[in-house]
């Protein structure tokens, strides 16, 4: 199980800080959209330069242009880009193509998805990874509902990454849908000791999969 940082809402200072302070418990470093509009291609440039055996989601929430977009994020030193699952077939097909071509992936988006058929047309098309994304206006309204994991009930093939307001608190209760991926922003970013949180976030991550390995 992965622990994803989701740096947003930052300073390019403030996320390279974030980054060497949450190391040793981050396995995946997503540069937030919000980020990427203040500082372009230049801050994925930097954080893959410094982190080079780290593996990077640039979250560009790609609606259209995906070839342009993917190529863009991937030439940067991504590993993965986002596309929104709204968006056209085209769109994501394109970005699975380039993101094939340089043995890159794609992460599809389904933040306002609420019909399982979309799921099945995005599995379709050679989707993989998807993420669960309750956003953050959502977040002010109430926690994360089950109603988001039944979009990818019975659905195998896709690795499922989960994202929204995750912080100690509200761990377990994800943990229990078995995620292959958390993103975890504000829960590690904005806390007094983000270096300890992360530590006990993974390690709660570590603890549950070991007690649940079987059968898996």
């Amino acid at each position: 199980m992965n622990l994803q940082i989701a740096l947003d809402r930052l300073t390019e200072e403030e996320c390279m800080d974030l980054i060497q302070k949450t190391y040793e418990s981050t396995d995946w470093i997503e540069v937030g959209t919000g980020v990427i509009k203040e500082y372009g291609m230049n801050i994925i440039r930097r954080i893959r330069k410094e982190n080079p055996e780290k593996v990077i989601v640039a979250d560009m929430k790609t609606c259209d242009a995906g070839k342009h977009e993917a190529a863009q994020a991937f030439d940067a030193g991504a590993d993965i880009t986002t596309v929104m699952a709204f968006a056209a077939d085209q769109t994501i097909q394109d970005m699975l193509h380039v993101a094939s071509d340089r043995n890159k992936r794609i992460m599809v988006d389904l933040l306002g998805i609420t019909d399982q058929e979309r799921l099945k047309q995005l599995a379709a098309m050679g989707v993989d990874l998807v993420s669960l994304h309750f956003g953050k206006d959502m977040q002010q309204s109430g926690e994360m509902s089950d109603d988001l994991f039944s979009l990818v009930k019975d659905l195998p093939s896709l690795e499922v990454a989960v994202a929204g307001g995750i912080n100690l608190s509200s761990l377990p209760t994800i943990l229990a849908h078995k995620p292959d991926t958390l993103i975890i922003g504000s829960g590690i970013t904005k806390q007094p000791d983000p270096k300890e949180t992360a530590s006990l976030l993974k390690g709660e991550m570590d603890k549950y999969e070991a007690n649940n390995s079987d059968g898996q």
